[in-house]
């Protein structure tokens, strides 16, 4: 069975107090930063406390450019406020834990990373086996945490013009 172990980083030009409210934001449904990739909804709970859940599409093509939806549902296994994240792939194609860690760098820069450890199932076993799915998890990923710096580091220079 193929199994996915992946960590992507990298440096948010913001304190991590920003990037937690951002990243759980998105969770909720926000669609400020991970889009086009991956959208997100809760299903149960909230995402940033034990128990909630959250239901994931990842569009291969983009948001609303039809293409494969991979959907599936995370579930908080643990929370440290500010700091780490770890969630549990419990329902559709992928299963496995995965983790979300930020760590507060000097000049009010965050470090972000998102280690994953996933199996796929279901009919993306298939796919897993021509498909190199791991390099496009990590393209997704590391594009979504560009545009999150982006948008965090125009926050904070508008901040800083007032």
């Amino acid at each position: 069975m193929t199994t996915y172990d992946l960590i992507d980083e990298a440096v948010i030009d913001a304190p991590a107090d920003a990037v937690w409210k951002a990243l759980v934001s998105e969770f909720r449904g926000a669609k400020e930063w991970w889009v086009p990739s991956n959208t997100f909804h809760a299903v149960s709970g909230e995402p940033d406390a034990v128990g909630g859940r959250t239901g994931v599409v990842v569009h291969t093509k983009g948001a609303d450019k039809g293409g494969l939806k991979l959907r599936f549902t995370s579930r908080t296994v643990a929370v440290e406020p500010g700091r780490r994240l770890d969630i549990e792939y419990v329902d559709g194609v992928f299963r496995g834990p995965s983790t979300f860690r930020l760590e507060p760098l000097a000049d009010d820069r965050t470090r972000l990373s998102m280690h994953f450890t996933g199996s796929p199932h279901g009919w993306l076993k298939i796919l897993a086996k021509v498909a190199d799915l791991g390099a496009e998890h990590s393209k997704g990923t590391l594009a979504a945490f560009e545009s999150l710096n982006r948008r965090l580091s125009a926050e904070k220079a508008t901040a800083v013009e007032r």
